[in-house]
């Protein structure tokens, strides 16, 4: 934001501010936005138009039967997303608001981070977060380095060194910082956290300062063209299988209305067609010239009559169901973590049911399943280890002797006491996977190179005859799944390492092929070093992490680790957690099997059709691969991020672009999948690969730092661990949870209990509007109102009806119901699988419950038709109307779906006493009230006293209570069948088991023997 010079004067400066930005709404486009992408909804939408139909056209039912349901689930809708599009908010302004200091004017000056502006520079001190991007100006130290951790953006704990721009070290005061004017070049903002000019001078927006009082720096990147923030995923709008289940089911009921609506017109305009049925005497007859819009007309007439087959009311259910049942995860105390004094989060409730639907799990390693603290554990020096600076093997020290110990155990601060070795940091030479260099002062010795990475980086650098005994030392280390990392050294004369100085700047200076040069020179530098040994290290998984990943395999899910983290640490870890077992077959696509020479993509090729003939000569029935527990056979896959990318994004040649679906296919036949080295928009691509496959299956993303926020939007269901890389998961996610392990109740219990629940609560909506209603209405026409419109029900039953008398019993089931207990589904994984794939909401149990209604509407009608033949029903010897059958309809309708609710409920509580049979009364209650008072509001009284003189009548109450018997006596002998056939399983598994304790208590004390009984099912 600094002046620029009158030669620059035409580049536009536009820069975005340092505002992050999770949520979705603003206040300004929260109305127009909500409205739009809940009018996306069929039956939104739908009733929207009926809605207006019943405003223009004159129909036989009140605008206010579809408008008011209408206008309470948009309401209800829009505040329950915009209160948690609140949260978000909050959320949000934590880390914008939070205070962070520029100097301005030679003074240190307090801001809110979000008001940081490219140019300003910026005061970070020791254990703060870095607001943005910064350049790295100067340092407290002397040297002008600066140690950070990057452990939320990469997953890497360590602490990384920074070195100053060498022109500014020197500017460490307020007063010499602020002089400076200068104009920084680099180039537009990319999310690639391992590739950036000068990467040693970028201090990334989200690390951590470390081990240095304070650093200056100069804003280069602010708010989302941050590398973090690039690094998120676009938002999108995420809709469940249960909501696509619905719309399904909506479509197909809809073609109904359109069908029913068509048949009706048509009858009618058959029936008028004769002459003597047209219009009564007292009417006019229909006018010919109008006949076509008069058709039209009654064709809209006949879509209001029959709107109640698609429920409106089902929607705002639905929404309230997810709300208050996010509440639950919530106060749920075995999720409460005591160390962080915080349980789960609920970001977003549209995907509880989701929870229960999960095929694959996407999870990163440090932090996630590990705790992401090192811990000590020994080292290895020319063969000899060491434990706590003690050697646990006796024998003299080869090669180098003592002079090894002095360089191993000296810069790690293992020896107390000096022994005459100096050591201090020499900037920057360094590569992939070997660290740092160090010398000794040169007027005092000579110069040395160190070097620290993992076997398979340091190995090839040393003498060949040095490495046998420490090997042996870190594949024992590695299979007990510590962290192992070897160290070497070089000896330099002054001339080398002044030509080695001279390389390095030439190779840095270079506009073309830079890495590649600097790659070279490394080479050159490294090659022909001495081995001194290795150490080992734990990063301790977290609590029950094995446990939780055994329990989701045994539930049926694939297991994929995606990780920033080297191949040898995340093998070792996925040994540990039980992701690998020591049976497993690893398939490795990694540069080291592939190579980095010209002909890499021909042995990537090779590689993949090897690995693919494997697995089909293993599965050769299964070539899809997505059937859950389907592959038997312990097959592993290992890809890193650079095979990944020659795979996703391979050379035009014709041969490589089929890579993706052969690759696929080998992922999709392994029981796990380690991806190391993934950058953040990696993970989200192998996320949404997986995502695309055929059958669509749910996958879901679970991480603790911002690297991982890409793969967490990507996913279906987002999970957010609350850990030590910072906050970015868990306000990015759908859910959060303290640990790990809190991932296996979260999906075995809550998230099977929401599917079932909510399942059915829809299947039950339909069931008891499209059918109930609608059939009854339909009936009702064809014999009885075939030359009219006129509906069977009053205005008020039919919008009383999801509103008040059967809305809450549904709801309350919805919330409480548990047709099987928390703690047997946390203990039993496998009956996670019995509502797999959307189970409860296929055409199979959807039909089941079409026909339930069509035979109970059937009773319905036809049982009260047949009472109205007898010519009266009361003493006086009065007969009752079309308004009266409509009511004892009713009345059988509203006791029948509710006793039927009754029938399903397994877990009672005295909510569920409560809502059921105050339900029934309040219908009761009502019906005397709206027929006992005349309305002035009403043009026709014609519901006066119409349910107090039904009720007056004996054979009114004997058919009311035959008729539901006869409705629910095919389920009561479904339910006396399935208790039947239970208890004859229990006593099958029983008498078995009672021999075989016999036997045991004759030859041991004590012995408990448990029997896990068969999975009764779900009751469509």
């Amino acid at each position: 934001h600094r002046p620029v010079s009158e030669t620059d004067a035409y580049v536009a400066q536009k820069f975005c501010d340092n505002r992050i930005v999770s949520s979705k709404y603003t206040v300004w486009n929260f109305l127009p936005k909500n409205l739009f992408e809940q009018f996306r909804r069929i039956a939104n939408f739908y009733f929207l138009i009926i809605f207006l139909v019943q405003v223009i056209v004159d129909t036989p039912t009140s605008p206010v039967t579809s408008g008011l349901p209408l206008f309470f689930v948009i309401t209800v809708t829009a505040i329950k997303q915009g209160y948690e599009d609140w949260l978000r908010h909050r959320a949000d302004n934590e880390v914008n608001k939070s205070n962070v200091f520029v100097i301005e004017n030679a003074k240190q000056v307090r801001k809110e981070s979000e008001k940081i502006k490219v140019g300003d520079i910026v005061e970070v001190k020791a254990d703060e977060t870095f607001p943005c991007d910064l350049i790295f100006l100067a340092s407290s130290s002397p040297d002008g380095t600066c140690y950070v951790t990057t452990a939320s953006l990469d997953g890497e704990s360590n602490f990384k060194t920074h070195y100053a721009v060498r022109d500014t070290t020197v500017l460490c005061t307020h007063e010499t910082i602020d002089s400076l004017a200068a104009t920084i070049e680099c180039e537009q903002p990319q999310p690639d956290l391992y590739k950036s000019l000068g990467p040693e001078n970028l201090l990334l927006k989200g690390a951590t300062l470390k081990n240095t009082k304070k650093i200056y720096g100069v804003a280069v990147y602010t708010g989302m063209e941050t590398k973090m923030a690039l690094n998120y995923q676009g938002k999108s709008q995420k809709r469940s299988a249960v909501e696509k289940s619905i719309n399904a089911f909506l479509v197909v009921y809809l073609c109904i209305l359109l069908s029913k609506a068509t048949v009706c017109t048509t009858m009618k305009y058959v029936w008028q067609s004769n002459p003597f049925n047209d219009e009564p005497w007292y009417n006019e007859k229909t006018k010919k010239e109008k006949e076509v819009l008069r058709m039209f007309t009654d064709f809209l007439s006949f879509m209001v009559l029959f709107n109640f087959i698609i429920p409106v009311s089902m929607y705002v259910t639905v929404e309230m169901q997810k709300f208050l049942g996010s509440f639950f995860i919530s106060w749920d105390k075995e999720m409460y973590d005591e160390e962080i004094k915080e349980g789960a989060l609920v970001n977003t409730s549209d995907l509880n049911e989701e929870l229960g639907q999960v095929e694959y799990v996407f999870t990163d390693k440090t932090g996630t399943l590990t705790e992401n603290s090192m811990e000590f554990i020994e080292c290895c020096i020319d063969g000899h280890k060491y434990k706590e600076s003690i050697s646990e093997v006796d024998g003299p020290l080869k090669y180098y002797g003592k002079c090894r110990e002095e360089l191993f155990l000296r810069p790690s601060g293992c020896l107390s006491e000096p022994r005459g070795l100096l050591i201090s940091l020499l900037p920057c030479l360094c590569s992939l996977g070997l660290y740092r260099v160090q010398k000794l002062p040169p007027e005092l010795f000579p110069l040395l190179l160190f070097c620290k990475g993992a076997d398979s980086s340091i190995f090839p650098r040393v003498q060949q005859d040095e490495i046998q005994q420490t090997k042996a030392h870190v594949d024992r280390n590695a299979m007990d799944g510590y962290r192992t990392l070897c160290v070497a050294f070089k000896e330099f004369s002054q001339e080398e390492y002044d030509q080695i100085d001279k390389q390095l700047c030439e190779a840095k200076m270079a506009l073309q092929d830079r890495e590649e040069k600097m790659a070279k020179v490394f080479e050159d530098i490294e090659a022909n070093m001495h081995l001194i040994g290795a150490t080992a290290v734990e990063d301790k998984l977290q609590e029950q992490a094995a446990e939780t990943i055994e329990a989701l395999h045994a539930a049926g899910m694939k297991v994929w680790v995606l990780t920033g983290d080297k191949m040898e640490t995340a093998k070792s870890t996925c040994y540990a957690c039980r992701l690998f077992q020591t049976n497993t077959e690893l398939l490795e696509l990694t540069t080291k099997m592939v190579g980095d020479s010209e002909r890499r993509e021909d042995r990537l090729h090779e590689l993949l059709m090897e690995y693919h003939k494997k697995l089909l000569q293993e599965f050769p029935k299964n070539s899809g691969g997505l059937k859950r527990g389907s592959c038997k056979s312990l097959y592993g896959l290992i890809i890193d991020g650079s095979t990944l990318s020659l795979i996703l994004n391979p050379s035009q040649d014709s041969s490589s672009s089929n890579y993706k679906t052969i690759f696929l296919q080998i992922c999709l036949k392994c029981t796990a999948v380690l991806c190391c080295r993934m950058a953040p928009l990696q993970k989200a691509q192998i996320v949404r690969m997986v995502k695309s496959t055929k059958g669509s299956p749910i996958t879901l993303s679970i991480g603790d730092g911002a690297n991982d926020v890409s793969m967490i939007l990507e996913a279906h269901v987002g999970i957010g661990i609350k850990g030590k890389e910072g906050r970015q998961a868990s306000r990015n996610s759908d859910y959060a949870v303290p640990k790990f392990k809190h991932l296996r109740k979260l999906l075995l219990a809550h998230g099977h209990l929401y599917y079932v629940r909510i399942a059915h609560l829809v299947q039950y909506f339909f069931y008891k509007v499209r059918i109930c209603i609608h059939l009854t209405q339909f009936m009702f026409f064809l014999p009885l109102t075939i030359k009219s419109i006129k509906p069977l029900y009053d205005a008020a039953y039919l919008t009383m009806y999801n509103i008040c008398f059967t809305s809450l019993p549904i709801l309350a089931y919805s919330l409480l119901e548990q047709h099987i207990n928390i703690e047997t589904l946390t203990s039993d994984p496998q009956l996670y699988m019995k509502i797999s794939d959307n189970a409860m909401l296929q055409w199979k149990p959807f039909l089941y419950w079409t026909f339930l209604g069509a035979f109970e509407g059937l009773v319905f009608f036809f049982g009260v038709y047949f009472l109205f033949q007898n010519s009266s029903l009361e003493d006086n010897g009065k007969v009752f109307g079309n308004w009266t059958f409509g009511t004892i309809v009713f009345t059988i309708l509203v006791f029948t779906v509710t006793l039927k609710l009754a029938l399903d409920t397994r877990f009672w509580t005295w909510m569920n006493h409560f809502v059921i049979w105050g339900s029934l009364a309040f219908y009761v209650f009502f019906s005397f009230f709206w027929g006992g008072v005349i309305w002035p509001f009403l043009k026709q009284q014609r519901m006066y006293f119409v349910f107090a003189h039904m009720v007056t009548s004996l054979s009114a109450w004997l058919a009311i209570i035959l008729l539901i018997f006869i409705s629910l006596f095919p389920e009561i002998l479904l339910i006396v069948f399935k208790n039947v056939r239970r208890k004859a399983q229990v006593r099958t598994a029983y008498a078995p088991c009672t021999l075989l304790s016999c036997r045991v208590s004759s030859t041991l004390t004590k012995r408990r023997v448990e029997v896990h009984f068969p999975y009764p099912g779900i009751s469509f």
